[in-house]
């Protein structure tokens, strides 16, 4: 019998809530061998909290050792995952707490984002004294605000695989003399557009946290891009890619959403971004707009989201979801319990859940692109854009011909875009 295979012992269970992430394995990997070797039992809960809510204990599964050895090099989730949330009323909480207490955990660690470590902030507070809760910070848009900035794991693959199909278009668009639109996840946060358009290279990044106000203009965001293909074209290239982060949709009035789509929320009360084609209306905005100044050129949109969330990971991510599983298990073990597990230089550093919550809104707040720092300078600066030294003479007269206007017009159309930015160069 392996260390720990003992039923007599406490029991550690482990579940995944929200979007998958590269190197979910890895954590469920560690956790679970680290807890057996302790003398644990340890069961993995499938479908995050899809049934704990329900009252169900039948979806568990005992991890062995052997079971979980050689995951930690694989995507997606072992335990599949879903977007349930235990806190969405009173019942639905209690009964979870229960299923959790009838099922004899005493240990709990929970793989997700911001959502995810919300339900479990709730789960432990509900619990307390009777099952100890740790979270492990999971999310490709590296949006939780986790110390010394580090990144959320999955992120670092995210990017790398992203960044890949990004020099890829970029490729495409220079042998076809056309423009990609790549629309890219992060709901709040436009870290990972804003990774992978400075990795690659690309012409420019599109993200939320450029805009002032409690709401993003969608003109403004088509002015931006069709500003950057006259630059472009000004230069003598009729080729680029322009990344989006799908935040931006969120971010649009609800006049503007309710006359673009069919909208919907999910569990946790978030606009459902599937059902916004956020690519292909900015394509055809745009082709609008170029068509009207009489320039021709191809606009393809193209949405890069999916195909990262269950990709293998990188090293990165494989040494650091292990060191994440292996913190979660040795916190619960020393007697905590309602933290996540971060790392700060190098050591497990467990952050309390009720320190991460925003105090106006009670949930866990989330990690946004700092457009102040020389990280984002760096990437802003190596972008083609309009830019204010762009209405400076002789730029003006040179840009104001490729768009087939008069400077006096070119300025009127697009200087309000460069100035609806709040971090223009």
């Amino acid at each position: 019998m392996e260390p720990g295979g003992s039923s007599n012992h406490d029991q550690l269970a482990i579940l995944v809530g929200g979007g998958p992430a590269p190197g979910i394995n890895g954590v469920i990997a560690s956790a679970a061998i680290e807890a057996i070797n302790s003398g644990l039992r340890v069961i993995g809960l499938n479908d995050g909290f899809k049934w704990l809510v329900q009252g169900d204990s039948s979806h568990a599964i005992e991890l062995r050792i052997r079971d979980v050895s050689r995951i930690h090099f694989t995507g997606g989730s072992i335990l599949r995952t879903s977007r349930t949330n235990p806190a969405r009323d009173e019942e639905s909480l209690n009964r979870a707490a229960e299923t959790l207490i009838r099922m004899g955990v005493r240990y709990l660690v929970c793989i997700g984002g911001d959502d995810t470590t919300y339900g479990a902030a709730k789960i432990a507070e509900r619990c307390r004294g009777r099952v100890g809760v740790a979270t492990v910070p999971k999310t490709i848009d590296n949006d939780l605000p986790l110390p010394e900035n580090a990144p959320t794991f999955g992120f670092e693959t995210a990017r790398a695989t992203g960044t890949a199909i990004v020099e890829s278009l970029m490729e495409d668009a220079r042998t076809t003399g056309r423009w990609y639109l790549v629309v890219t996840m992060g709901r709040k946060s436009g870290s990972l557009a804003l990774g992978m358009c400075k990795s690659a290279g690309a012409t420019l990044a599109v993200i939320p946290e450029e805009f002032s106000g409690e709401y993003i203009d969608l003109d403004m965001a088509v002015d931006i891009i069709v500003g950057s293909i006259i630059k472009r074209a000004a230069y003598g290239r009729d080729d680029g890619v322009a990344l989006v982060a799908e935040g931006i949709a969120e971010r649009l009035s609800p006049q503007t959403l309710k006359s673009l789509a069919n909208t919907s929320v999910d569990a946790y009360g978030h606009l459902n971004l599937a059902d916004i084609p956020l690519g292909w209306i900015l394509r055809d905005r745009i082709r609008v707009a170029l068509e009207k100044l009489n320039i021709k050129t191809t606009v393809v949109a193209k949405d890069i989201g999916y195909e990262l969330r269950c990709a293998k990971p990188v090293p990165f991510d494989v040494e650091y979801t292990r060191t994440l599983g292996y913190g979660a298990v040795r916190y619960l073990l020393g007697g905590g319990s309602g933290a996540l597990i971060a790392i700060t230089g190098g050591r497990v550093t467990p952050v309390s859940l009720d320190a991460l919550k925003d105090p106006h809104t009670g949930r866990i707040g989330v990690r946004m692109v700092d457009v102040a720092t020389e990280s984002f300078e760096v990437a802003r600066s190596y972008m083609i854009r309009l830019e204010p030294s762009d209405f400076q003479e002789p730029r003006l007269s040179r840009l104001a011909d490729c768009a087939n206007m008069s400077p006096g017009e070119f300025e009127r159309r697009f200087l309000p875009s460069v100035t609806a930015t709040t971090c223009t160069p």
